[in-house]
């Protein structure tokens, strides 16, 4: 697989910046080629045309709707972050369930 870029979205930004230095971490101990990002949801349109997989607080479940229609016709994995993961900041848990979805279509 080559790079993956991932975008990371909460709120403010705040919580999901703590996950993507953990899933930077993770990824990095796993050798595993991935640019992690994390923003604000209001700035997903300005990283769509970069991003392979957006994952999305849990805490945003809401707005899933919104986001498939602002990335729609890019092929972009779409993946709700899990409760249990993200209110502990595990990066390696946020890893594998990221390759798992990937693994799950390809």
């Amino acid at each position: 697989m080559s790079e993956l870029n991932v975008l990371l979205v909460c709120g403010s930004g705040a919580s999901s910046g703590f996950m993507a230095a953990n899933m930077r971490k993770a990824a990095k101990t796993k050798n595993l080629d991935m640019s992690i990002v994390a923003r604000s949801e209001s700035e997903i349109e300005n990283y769509i045309e970069e991003i392979d997989a957006l994952m999305v607080g849990p805490h945003l479940e809401y707005m899933l709707d919104e986001i498939d229609e602002i990335i729609h016709g890019f092929p972009v994995k779409v993946i709700l972050m899990k409760k249990e993961y993200y209110a502990t900041l595990d990066g390696d848990a946020a890893i594998d369930h990221l390759l798992s979805e990937f693994n799950e279509a390809g």
